[in-house]
């Protein structure tokens, strides 16, 4: 695994895993007719891989192969869900649903911005991040993911929708706890958990 924090392995890893991103965004561009919440998850996903590409190697990376599957299905299983989820009814107006997107991607493209060049998919040490978002709550990443999951069920809710997002949800939740659990061995990210940290987060994931 320490081949994993040689800088040009790492730098390789990211483009290879920002493919699927820069896909999906190229898609919506050729789409033309794009809703609005999905223009502006698009803003999002522009983000995301541009501070993938941009991001500094790790000093500490997870072996276990679990959770590099866990960190694929929930990181691409975000992705793949808008694009590939089948129609369903709007449960409220356009506004709303609108103005819960907007809300999403301020707290996304924020938390991408706070975490900067400390992001990876797997459960990974890099810097210690206390600034912005990071102040405040220890995943604010996934937090502006469950509420584009509520916006996509708003707007296009059935039974299969709605299931997929509730099991995102607890998968999401799932790696939340796997990576805390990663982050106690760092002595700075144990005192954080010590202190009842919503202040301050050891940079790591999602990413």
């Amino acid at each position: 695994m320490a081949r994993l924090a040689i800088p040009w392995v790492d730098k390789t890893i990211a483009i290879l895993a920002s493919i699927p991103f820069a896909v999906e965004l190229y898609r919506r561009w050729l789409g033309g007719k794009v809703s609005f919440p999905r223009a502006v998850l698009g803003i999002q996903i522009l983000v995301l891989t541009i501070v993938m590409v941009l991001r500094k190697p790790p000093v500490r990376i997870t072996p276990n192969p679990w959770f590099w599957l866990l960190a694929f299905v929930t990181s691409y299983g975000f992705l793949a869900f808008p694009a590939l989820a089948p129609p369903g009814a709007a449960l409220a107006p356009a506004v709303v649903a609108n103005g819960l997107a907007v809300l999403s991607v301020v707290i996304l493209v924020y938390a991408l911005l706070s975490l900067g060049t400390s992001i990876s998919f797997v459960p990974s040490q890099r810097d210690n991040v206390t600034r912005g978002d990071y102040r405040l709550v220890r995943h604010p990443i996934y937090t502006g993911a469950f509420i584009a999951l509520l916006v996509f069920i708003v707007r296009a809710c059935s039974l299969v929708n709605l299931e997929i997002a509730v099991t995102l949800i607890v998968v999401l939740m799932i790696r939340s706890v796997v990576e805390e659990r990663f982050l106690r061995a760092d002595a700075t990210y144990a005192a954080y958990l010590r202190q009842g940290a919503g202040a301050g987060f050891l940079a790591l994931r999602n990413g």
